[in-house]
């Protein structure tokens, strides 16, 4: 049997877990179940693997197909003996008689099934939670045998007949372009065939490459030689003069005056003024790259007025639109091949890469793959968007919140796209603002207006990275104004349980919940935000993470819970500062509430590895630009995190019937908060601004 995985699989196991649903469904035997990667297809629908969304926005469409397909068996086997329907039942990749004990296999009926026609929906059984074979039970994903015996195929091992290789120098400057260029000292090196140029890309990119000079090589190292020896005078264009410094300093002086109102209910003015006790932060993010292990990279074959493209893309639809956009041709004449992916975290949904070796496979009249360094990585990314926020609350008699400001400012992902965007999207502020989930009676959320200078794009859990560690550290702040113990606080700010009702709460921009809205409609009600799920994922982390009891000097425990991509993640932090004012982090405690689990073991390690992530965003990751240029290049000065930083980590299931969320990002947001805030019960010391400085925190 064999099930065709629409999704890409970058280690979140969606291309093993949605076919395990379906076989599930389907009473298949999963042992005689082959796994077939699709290419890039209008047939399969939304292939866009981002935004934590395949299992919920598969998960029915897949139990409803591997339903269907059981029951078409079923009859096949009951016309074949003559005997009601009713009598015969799919089992483990056969359909027994239950009175005669006769059985067929799936392959013997298959034919006759697949004349019959398909069942209306409202006529296919699905199967009783009790009787899932394959959903909720630990398995490993079906690579993983090819990975760990170094026989899988990345984009990066694609080799195809007669294939060229590329390296492209671009502008290190966003809008940049080429004035002239010189290919003779290229051209010297050995195996160095040609030199051409890729016509650069006006502001703003999209996802259209951003132009440079390619060095055409018989392989990669050549390639990349002949490179460094190219002479190119460049244009820099607008973006010449950005500095980060001064840039943090206009986004965090808007962040201080009123912006465009996008949540407003109560009398925030009025509550403040009166406030018994009036607390405020300001709260800074960098940009970040996105770093993953795998290089952009990319093969492309120009034949004909065809072209077909092997990547490692989350997204072979973009592929095949981009790809047919910058050539010129119809989308039906591109191939889209679609490789295992060596991390993505968003950033391999943009085929700009994939648009560069189709243009170079035509300029040179055959197949040509393109590799990018590390340091292209790191200096021309879909750049994690900086962010500057400012917040306010009033606190009463009692130290209970009675009202709430949070102005954030931040260049949009639409500016990458069109110009003269400068204000968020209202799925942007819907990641950690609009959806602020207390229980306070006076709110009012802001949005200032910043313009944009680099690219910017999805980057694992998006804008909750800087919202959340904005919101959950502030109701650390106010935890500890209140003179309180953090949890008891969080539970006082969630208040009973219920479903927020945002525009009754005041928000006057579209919230799209994540997509659900529009992919989803029908499971869109079941997807509220539910204070209680919030509630239970904090009390399940508190509980398990020994909260409460002592620990030794600067040593300390944070707390934080949010809610993303239709989930709910609690997070208890344990760090050690030591006198050097280094940050070490002993143990984390993570609980989740992604509805029903397909694979508990892809869902533990998805919060485990966003642990890690998390951990790199709070103490060592940042891009800054100084005359329009990246200042970062390579794991030398982009710091992740390494093995010796690695927590011991414990991750807890909420067990219950709500259908599946997001597992992919979801452990991202409130890990760093929690961090902070433990830094701060460990020293006494606010973290405000990430990276966390350790200059900050010596002893």
């Amino acid at each position: 049997m064999t099930i065709v995985a629409s999704r890409s699989e970058m280690g979140t196991g969606i291309k093993t877990d949605l076919p395990l649903v379906l076989a599930d469904e389907l009473e298949a035997d999963w042992n005689q179940v082959k796994i077939v990667q699709a290419q890039g297809d209008p047939k399969y629908g939304d292939q866009n693997t981002d935004g934590s969304r395949s299992t919920w926005q598969f998960f029915g469409p897949m139990r409803q197909a591997g339903a269907t397909a059981r029951q078409m068996l079923e009859t096949a086997a009951a016309q074949t003996w003559n005997v009601p329907a009713a009598e015969c039942r799919a089992q483990y990749g056969f359909v027994v008689h239950a009175s005669s004990g006769r059985k067929l296999s799936f392959s013997d009926l298959a034919k006759l099934a697949a004349a019959m026609p398909v069942p209306p929906a409202h006529q296919v059984r699905l199967k009783d939670r009790k009787d899932w074979r394959y959903i909720g039970k630990p398995h490993p994903i079906v690579d993983l045998k090819d990975i760990v015996r170094g026989r899988a195929t990345y984009g990066i091992d694609v080799v195809v007949p007669d294939m060229k290789y590329a390296s492209v120098e671009r502008c290190p400057v966003y809008g940049g372009k080429v004035k002239s260029y010189d290919p003779k000292d290229a051209l010297s090196v050995a195996g160095v065939e040609r030199v051409v140029e890729i016509p650069a890309t006006r502001m703003p990119s999209g996802f259209r490459p951003l132009g440079g000079i390619a060095v055409i090589a018989n392989n990669t190292w050549s390639a990349q030689q002949g490179r460094q020896r190219l002479k190119i005078e460049w244009d820099y264009g607008p973006n010449a003069g950005q500095d980060s410094d001064a840039y943090r300093a206009e986004l965090e002086a808007t962040a201080k005056e009123p912006g465009k109102v996008v949540r407003d209910h109560g009398d925030v003015g009025g509550a403040l003024a009166s406030a018994a006790k009036r607390v405020s932060a300001d709260y800074f993010v960098p940009h970040l790259a996105h770093a993953q292990m795998e290089v952009p990279n990319a093969v492309a074959h120009w034949v004909g007025d065809t072209c077909e493209t092997w990547s490692p893309t989350q997204n072979p639809t973009q592929v095949r639109q981009t790809v047919a956009q910058v050539l010129g041709i119809n989308e039906t004449d591109v191939t889209v091949n679609v490789t295992l992916l060596g991390g993505g975290f968003g950033r391999k949904s943009k085929p700009d890469y994939v648009a560069e070796a189709a243009l170079l496979s035509r300029m040179v009249g055959g197949p040509v793959k393109v590799t990018w360094t590390r340091e292209d990585d790191i200096q021309h990314d879909y750049y994690h968007a900086i962010c500057a926020q400012h917040l306010e609350a009033a606190l009463d008699q009692d130290g209970r919140a009675n009202a709430w400001l949070h102005r954030t400012v931040f260049p949009p992902i639409e500016a990458t796209f069109q110009p003269d965007i400068v204000y968020g999207s209202g799925g942007e502020l819907g990641q950690g603002v609009i959806d602020m989930p207390y229980d306070i009676p006076n709110v009012r959320c802001e949005n200032g207006a910043v313009a944009n200078h680099v690219r910017i794009g999805w980057y694992r859990s998006v804008y909750n990275i800087p919202h959340s560690f904005a919101v959950c550290s502030f109701a650390d702040e106010l935890a500890a104004a209140a003179g309180e113990d953090p949890v008891d606080y969080l539970r006082e700010l969630l208040g009973p349980p219920r479903t927020l009702d945002l525009k009754a709460l005041g928000v006057v921009v579209d919230y799209p919940n994540y997509g659900v809205e529009q992919l989803a409609p029908q499971i869109a009600d079941q997807h509220l935000i539910d204070t209680a799920r919030l509630r239970g994922v904090l009390d399940l982390a508190a509980a398990n993470s020994n909260w409460g009891e002592k620990l030794p000097p600067r040593q300390g425990r944070g707390v934080a819970v949010h809610r993303s991509f239709l989930s709910y993640v609690a997070v208890v932090a344990n760090v050690a500062v030591g006198d050097d004012g280094q940050v070490t982090i002993p143990r984390l405690d993570m609980a989740i509430d992604c509805g029903t689990v397909v694979n508990p073991d892809r869902v533990r390690a998805q919060l485990e590895g966003a642990a890690i992530m998390s951990i790199g965003n709070a103490l060592y990751s940042q891009i800054t630009m100084k005359n329009g240029s990246v200042e970062q290049s390579n794991y030398t000065d982009y710091l992740v995190p390494r093995i010796d930083i690695t927590p011991e980590t414990h991750v807890y299931f909420v067990e219950n019937t709500h259908l599946p969320g997001g597992v992919g990002e979801p452990g991202v947001p409130p890990t760093a908060p929690a961090i902070c805030n433990a830094i701060f019960a460990a020293t006494g010391k606010r973290i405000r601004a990430l990276p966390v400085d350790p200059q900050l925190l010596k002893a």
